[in-house]
């Protein structure tokens, strides 16, 4: 495993995570628009309840970088997050709408963050 690969690719996951913790809290709407979803009180509601987890995924993933002699840890998480950014990836292909440039944009996010874990994870 490349440790220092898998850091870094989870301190780069912390600050997307992060950034999009943030755009949820503030223009929840707008995201929903972005991904030609409906766009109600309970739609708006459901986007900061996922926000604020995204804020603790980030503070996790973030802790989770600076791991030193846990080999095995960083492992862990790594194989934890290849599964969780892949299947990011495969549900925002599944929306319940028509997909857009940015669903297909934030679907591959979550692919090119899968691959880079496993490519951290399989490398010496």
């Amino acid at each position: 495993m490349y440790q220092h690969g898998v850091k870094q690719t989870l301190k780069a996951g912390s600050a997307v995570f992060g950034a999009s913790a943030v755009f949820l809290l503030i223009a929840p709407k707008l995201f929903l628009d972005l991904l030609n979803l409906e766009s109600n009180d309970q739609m708006v509601w459901s986007m900061r309840m996922i926000a604020i987890t995204l804020i603790a995924l980030a503070g996790n993933m973030w802790q989770n970088s600076k791991l030193s002699n846990n080999a095995l840890g960083l492992r862990y998480v790594a194989l934890v997050m290849i599964f969780s950014a892949a299947s990011l990836g495969v549900l925002t292909l599944l929306i319940p709408a028509k997909i857009t440039i940015f669903t297909a944009v934030y679907a591959a996010i979550g692919f090119l963050f899968a691959i880079s874990y496993l490519v951290n994870l399989t490398r010496k």
